[in-house]
């Protein structure tokens, strides 16, 4: 409750109150919406600010983002039901950072997910009952001791995810309506709506707004409606229509490999697995099959099996429950007496990155898997695109609220496409690190691809399909001999060999990780909404490499504001504590100036106040006070009068000899950091500011968001 707590005190409301209040007010403001002046509407109210075309994480993440921040959205999905297979299952620190401003859903996912203890490794071995041939920890001491977040990464499928995203959702008011379902009035806008069965089938741009037409079937016909908005957000998934509608093209790695995706039940395995190696991914090699199963929920025996698909010699239709439930059998290494398939899926592998993120005069906007996708090594897919919306959401806010111009948007495929291409690089890396423990074992997955190739080459056009795949089978299973216990054991000196490789590949790190803290949390951007210092903004971040790298806290321009443990200063003996990143509202399209208490830096902040004032521009202001700064007075109110909006916080240190917030932050007292909505920074000052402060911080903010400063 720590965080919900100092934005009551700040904003003068505790968090029931705020969120009943929050309720009744869109309640209050449906009713009107439905009920009064109805004849009375004209074609700008049809108009919606924000129409979101995908039902994802990421859409339902900006629906939420750009509702709390008072702008109007609705989301269209072309199914008819949120999908219950699992998909994404690992949320990084950064995401459950932006979670845990959305009503506590950061702590709802933590008490929610399995024992950490149950899947914090991977395992490899010939069977899930067989012999294993090594195990790796993903998760270190200080993952948990919170230094460098306030949260901790989570395992938590995709669907249950989406399921309290959507609670969140109608907590603010929105509905979920089907695709035959009458909207209260269909002459209104469809604000605040999740339209399901609405799929989008063309896009219109004119000089004023976007016209998105979606097909739908109502009383079992198709009808086509059209919805008008100012801007689109296409974050409908890998094989994005609206990136298609728009002509927008991908650039990176195509078809790394072909995957069949079978979700399946079964309590037996979990226990079996609770109790003798409990993992979160098992990469299955034995003579039979090969595979990796996701261990989605050990305590509810919930898994999914993914396998490699190689058509057209072996068709999709041939993944039958039976045959999946027989794979299932060959890769525990017994029968299960209660397996159940739930649903089987073909997936592609890609390496891609949309050549633009904007298109239509920024009015057309792509996020998540629409604008990027990645291999599923590291979880940087959905939580890639959820940072995207948190780049996303205030931007599109400053721009409807006529604080920025709608050019103030390039900034978001600057800061973000910079970061998918990043990720994407690192994705690669790491699925090849995957890759290695397989070519150790003699089954080099970039042969089975190449012969799979040539089969296609040479074969194709003679042989029927039927002989096709018993050549492809045939080869297959004498590559797969290799990994017999006659040949694999150390008494061999070919299979001694290759299993001291891949020990030394586990030993070095060198295998697939999980865990990326300085990419999840230290990613910087280097251009865009935010103004340099001249002080190591144009270094490029270092190659990826695929393996762990630990955050270092950072305030360069870019950076996300590092997190510090902080009480109020009015309430030194207090126990509640909390994080530097609760200083900036999830609620407020508010940037924050932190400052010492020292004399420049109070004329700094007055001086900040009426530049903010000027420019329309939301300002709060935080003091960090050092133990030896409080004096008498503890208070920045004389020095700040007549401005109200800041806060005195002082450090809260783990220990006597832990750094301060300046040392932490490698800046003096004289400096000051201007964070924006997102917790990145924008810009910073080491040092004492020589110049006239209003006009530096004019600059200053003109540059960040776009606005020429010779005109205000």
């Amino acid at each position: 409750m720590g965080i919900l707590r100092i934005v009551g005190k700040f904003h003068g409301l505790g968090h029931t109150e705020a969120r009943s209040n929050a309720i009744d007010s869109v309640s209050y403001l449906q009713k009107r919406v439905f009920s009064d002046g109805s004849s009375r509407i004209n074609a700008e109210d049809r108009i919606l600010p924000v129409l979101i075309v995908g039902a994802g994480p990421v859409g339902l993440v900006l629906s939420i983002l750009l509702t709390k921040l008072g702008v109007k959205c609705a989301v269209l999905e072309k199914s008819k039901d949120f999908s219950r297979h699992p998909q994404a299952h690992f949320i990084n620190n950064r995401s459950m950072e932006v979670f845990r401003k959305l009503n506590g859903l950061a702590d709802v996912i933590s008490r929610s997910q399995p024992p950490v203890d149950s899947w914090r490794k991977f395992v490899y071995c010939t069977s899930l009952t067989g012999r294993i041939l090594g195990s790796v920890d993903h998760l270190q001491p200080q993952d948990f001791d919170r230094t460098v977040s306030p949260v901790s990464v989570a395992h938590f499928s995709q669907y249950k995810l989406t399921k309290l995203l959507i609670e969140q959702l109608e907590d603010i008011g929105f509905h979920i309506r089907s695709e035959g379902s009458m909207m209260p009035d269909e002459c209104k806008t469809a604000e605040h709506e999740i339209l399901l069965g609405h799929e989008c089938t063309a896009i219109n741009v004119t000089d004023h707004h976007v016209i998105v037409t979606a097909s739908l079937i109502r009383e079992g016909k198709p009808v086509e409606k059209d919805f008008q908005c100012n801007f689109l957000v296409g974050t409908d998934g890998a094989g994005s229509t609206v990136r298609k509608l728009m002509g927008l093209g991908m650039k990176g790695e195509k078809d790394l490999q072909k995957l069949v995706s079978v979700h399946f039940m079964s309590q037996e395995l979990g226990q079996f697995l609770i109790s003798e190696r409990p993992g979160m991914l098992f990469f299955v090699f034995n003579p039979e099959a090969i595979g990796v199963i996701v261990a989605h929920d050990l305590l509810k025996g919930e898994f999914v099996l993914q396998v490699p698909f190689y058509p057209p010699q072996q068709k999709f239709e041939d993944f039958s429950s039976m045959m999946c439930e027989r794979l299932v059998f060959k890769l525990v290494g017994r029968e299960l007496a209660d397996v159940r398939v739930l649903d089987v899926k073909p997936w592609v592998m890609h390496a891609e990155v949309a050549e633009k993120f904007l298109a239509c005069n920024n009015h057309v906007i792509l996020a998540g898997d629409a604008a990027h996708r990645f291999p599923p090594a590291g979880g940087f897919g959905m939580n890639t695109g959820i940072q995207d919306a948190h780049n996303l959401a205030w931007k599109l806010a400053s721009v409807l609220k006529g604080i920025t111009p709608p050019s103030f948007l390039s900034t978001y495929e600057m800061e973000r496409r910079q970061i998918a291409t990043y990720n994407t690089a690192l994705s690669v890396e790491n699925f090849k690190a995957a890759m290695a423990v397989p070519a150790a074992l003699g089954l080099d997955p970039s042969i089975a691809n190449s012969v799979h190739r040539t089969i296609n080459d040479t074969l194709g056009s003679i042989l029927p399909s039927d002989l096709q795949r018993t050549v492809l089978d045939g080869i297959f299973s004498l590559g797969r001999l290799q990994l017999s216990d006659s040949l694999l054991n150390d008494n061999n000196l070919l299979g001694s060999s290759r299993l001291s490789k891949l020990r030394q590949i586990f030993e070095e790190g060198k295998s697939l990780q999980l865990q990326f803290p300085s990419e999840d949390i230290g990613f910087r951007y280097t251009k865009g909404a935010l103004k340099s210092d001249n002080d190591n903004l144009t270094s490029a971040p270092e190659p990826p490499s695929g393996r762990r790298r630990d955050y270092i806290p950072s305030t360069d321009p870019g950076s996300r504001l590092p997190h510090m443990k902080i009480k109020l200063l009015s309430e030194p003996l207090s126990k509640d504590v909390f994080s530097s990143l609760d200083l900036v509202s999830v609620d407020n399209l508010e940037f924050l100036l932190i400052i010492a208490p020292t004399k420049e830096s109070y004329d700094l902040a007055k001086a900040a106040f009426k530049v903010a004032e000027e420019l329309k521009v939301p300002l709060k202001v935080c003091i960090v006070w050092q133990e030896q700064d409080k004096g008498e007075n503890g208070s920045s109110e004389a020095a700040l009068l007549p401005w109200t909006n800041f806060i005195d916080v002082i450090e809260v240190k783990s220990s006597q000899t832990s750094e301060s917030w300046w040392d932490f932050c490698q800046m003096t007292k004289s400096g000051a950091i201007l964070v924006r909505p997102d917790e990145h920074i924008a810009w910073r000052t080491k040092s004492r500011i020589k110049n006239d402060p209003f006009l530096v911080i004019k600059t200053v903010f003109c540059s960040v968001l776009g606005l020429d400063s010779n005109s205000i």
